[in-house]
């Protein structure tokens, strides 16, 4: 079957496909042998896809010190300066639900290099801004390229990275992240000297120069050899693939997976690329406008709303750790760890600003200890490890902070106390929560709702990270700053049971591999006398065999 239109007998564009070259071998064979260096283009492609994280993570923490010389300079209220730091989380609702769509229909790479423009465009309004109004209009472009970045940069490493580095490569946007938010926080150290009207102009300012070498380096990046199957470009997919698996064997078997994955096989009698799907009688349709309807969001988020079973559950782990990644309080801590400090006891504004410095280093410290050990020690176990760990640090901190408000006398222990809790809270962040949701995000969905799961995804990130930080000065009035912190403790708790029932390992296997764990789980279930409901005929199964995708 040919893949566009053509006379009959005219075989001049099939794609051929050599004889046994793309054969399916088992992944375990790829990765054994001993531990292989990790591909230093894989590695640049992923530091270059992960530059619009330091934007975001800059944003946070520049923003913690830069309200104060906002406030003095612009004399904006308590009320603004919620909007204005939660602002941003919000308005990215709009570039992630963008995102996805965007992605399927220009690429991966060209996407980034949109997002890398668009924040700088905002950084540099925020810079130049007279007045809140036009501040506002900054932040609003700025929130629009976030969302694009979260939605982009783990997709584009995932399907970009071999298995045995993937879980390392995707967590890399958490950490420039972090290296952000220390660059923020030192940023605010160094320029608080100046005069207020300049002073938090450089901080926003500074803001754009990782998007201009994002916009700039996505031209020595190649395309996503899953978007480019999805095109039916299989010969550029191979050639990206052989440059970003470990050998030609795991090259050969990762094509031969995704192109399972896309609905595109070889046909055993002749090489060429099969039909992907039913047409209407008397109409020839080319296979790669089935391809683009299949994968540009026709129908997907349709599937989606109404999910399968596996998929459910694809769906149900994804969002539910996305959204316990910011109702534990994070954002809160990095926007506005001066409030924090100053409850805490420390009253000067170089000890508020050096003190956030130090969360800073710690955040990025730890992140780099998930980075070695996402791949060896697995993601349960840190996922776990964190959200414990946190809810621990959170209740010391709201008793910390309890102690101070409620007692008199020296408070130099207590207040000690507090700025422990709030690095250890950051740190067990940094080795599980903050980086994993990431990975798992960008490696748990079949390729066809990849992209559109992953909008979903940060959806809900950014809505409970927009809620936090608009409502986190309010709340602490309400119910005390102590009593804020409690309540983050609480959902921190949730968070681990959470992972322990609904959390499965994905260490070591191919984003394929990963999907057939779920559609395996269901396939138990089913030979237990429970009933399936598919709602697509790509989940039509020969008896006895589940598909690794759908």
């Amino acid at each position: 079957m040919g893949w566009g239109n053509k006379k009959d007998g005219d075989t001049s564009n099939d794609l051929k496909l050599p004889t046994g070259k793309y054969e399916l071998v088992n992944s375990h064979s790829i990765s054994s042998g001993g531990k292989k260096s990790m591909n230093r283009y894989v590695l640049a492609c992923a530091i270059l896809a992960s530059m619009n994280s330091i934007v975001l993570g800059y944003d946070g923490g520049v923003m913690s010190g830069a309200i104060i010389f906002i406030q003095e300079d612009l004399h904006i209220n308590e009320e603004q300066i919620e909007v204005l730091v939660g602002s941003l989380s919000i308005v990215s609702l709009l570039g992630a639900a963008a995102a996805g769509r965007t992605s399927d229909a220009i690429g991966r790479r060209w996407t980034m290099a949109l997002t890398g423009l668009i924040c700088m465009l905002g950084a540099g309004i925020m810079g130049l801004a007279p007045s809140f109004f036009v501040l506002m209009v900054g932040r609003f472009l700025g929130g629009i390229g976030v969302g694009f970045g979260l939605m982009i940069a783990p997709v584009y490493t995932a399907e970009v990275s071999p298995a045995s580095s993937r879980g390392a490569l995707t967590s890399l946007p958490e950490i420039f992240i972090n290296f952000g938010i220390l660059l923020g926080y030192i940023s605010n150290y160094f320029l608080s000297g100046l005069p207020a009207h300049i002073s938090w102009r450089l901080m926003l300012g500074v803001g754009l120069v990782p998007s201009l070498f994002l916009a700039l380096g996505v031209l020595g990046m190649p395309e996503s050899p899953r978007w480019l199957v999805m095109q039916n470009r299989i010969e550029e997919a191979a050639s990206v693939l052989a440059r970003t698996s470990d050998d030609q064997g795991e090259a050969d078997a990762r094509l031969a997976e995704i192109m399972e994955a896309a609905g595109v096989g070889g046909n055993e009698s002749n090489g060429n690329v099969e039909k992907l799907g039913e047409q209407d009688e008397n109409i020839d349709v080319p296979n790669s406008q089935i391809l683009q309807k299949k994968h540009h969001g026709e129908g997907v988020w349709r599937e989606l709303l109404w999910p399968t079973p596996p998929l459910q559950r694809m769906l149900i782990i994804a969002l539910g750790i996305q959204f316990f990644q910011q109702a534990s309080g994070i954002d809160a801590i990095v926007y506005y760890s001066p409030v924090v400090f100053k409850e805490s006891g420390i009253q000067s504004q170089a000890g508020l600003l050096g003190a956030t410095v130090a969360v800073g280093f710690f955040k990025t410290a730890f992140i780099l200890v998930a980075t070695f050990l996402i791949d060896r020690a697995g993601r349960r176990p840190l996922l776990l490890t964190s959200a414990l760990g946190m809810t621990v640090s959170l209740i010391v901190l709201a008793l910390g902070l309890s102690l101070i408000e409620n007692t008199s006398g020296n408070h130099q222990g207590f207040s000690f106390l507090a700025m422990l809790a709030v690095c250890c809270n950051v740190a067990f962040f940094s080795v599980g929560l903050g980086p994993i949701c990431w990975v798992l995000l960008s490696e748990i969905f079949p390729l066809r709702f990849r992209a559109q799961a992953a909008s979903l995804g940060v959806v809900v990130n950014r809505v409970a990270s927009g809620v936090i930080s608009m409502t986190f000065l309010s709340l602490s009035h309400s119910i005390t700053i102590a009593g804020t912190f409690f309540l983050f403790a609480g959902v921190s708790l949730l968070c681990a049971v959470f992972v322990y029932i609904y959390i499965p390992e994905t260490k070591g296997k191919t984003l394929e591999e990963i999907v057939s764990i779920f559609n395996k789980e269901e396939s138990e279930r089913i030979s237990q006398g429970g009933e399936l409901e598919l709602g697509d005929t790509t989940m039509l199964v020969e008896k006895s065999k589940i598909p690794t995708s759908y």
